[in-house]
């Protein structure tokens, strides 16, 4: 049996993955969504079906993170889309971009929210228009709750700086990174390649995409990239 967990990134849900589902479906994938909850949905953290011999982790952004360290160390394979491992860089880029970090929790919860989200998903969509990006928090808002996961997420982007606990060194990894990406900067996506090579027993395998933006969620053709890795082909 072939699976896949699929965690999406922040201020994200699990309907980004919706074109993703139907594709891997029609090639005959068990697709299954992880899910943090900051609007109205529940967390939802799934695991491997104890027949499946071929287990695909895809993560967005900060889903790299977010994933249950059992359910990570488990996956033969990984698909890292605007992934990192350091969010926040060392020097002055760093610490400008802690205080935007910072600056971005505290206006949840207070009349700058709705602002704050549609900024951020703006630069996640680019270089496409943000009624490109499947599903938002701009139509419903979080959930009480789910600003707390907001709040303590952001806090997590400020602290991490290596792989996630429960990395595999043994799993296949694709590594999709835009080389527009108005989130994730230049230096940060090369940290996270050193970080792999250093951690794999195999290399990642690092394509390049050109005019590709932060979100990696849209384009069709990067789908069928992913299903082709994953054969071989």
């Amino acid at each position: 049996m072939k699976q896949v967990i699929a965690m999406h990134g922040w201020a994200g849900d699990a309907s980004h993955w919706t074109h993703w589902q139907r594709a891997f479906a029609a090639k005959g994938w068990l697709w299954c969504n992880a899910e943090r909850g900051y609007g109205e949905e529940h967390p939802v953290q799934p695991s491997w079906h104890t027949k499946a011999n071929r287990r695909v982790l895809i993560c967005h952004s900060l889903g790299f993170h977010l994933v249950d360290a059992t359910t990570l160390k488990a996956a033969t394979d990984l698909v890292l889309l605007a992934s990192f491992s350091r969010f926040v860089p060392e020097g002055a880029a760093g610490r400008a971009l802690r205080t935007g970090l910072q600056g971005m929790a505290r206006q949840i919860g207070t009349s700058a929210e709705q602002t704050m989200l549609k900024r951020f998903l703006e630069r996640v969509a680019a270089p496409l228009p943000l009624h490109a990006l499947p599903g938002s928090l701009l139509r419903q808002g979080p959930s009480s709750r789910g600003r707390d996961r907001l709040r303590q997420d952001l806090q997590l982007l400020s602290r991490i700086d290596d792989l996630p606990p429960g990395c595999p060194r043994q799993a296949g990894v694709l590594v999709l990174q835009g080389d527009q990406d108005a989130i994730v900067i230049e230096p940060v996506r090369r940290q996270i390649l050193h970080h792999l090579k250093d951690h794999l027993l195999t290399p990642p395998c690092t394509p390049q995409l050109q005019g590709e933006g932060h979100a990696l969620l849209i384009t069709p053709q990067l789908q069928r990239l992913v299903i082709k890795w994953l054969a071989g082909e």
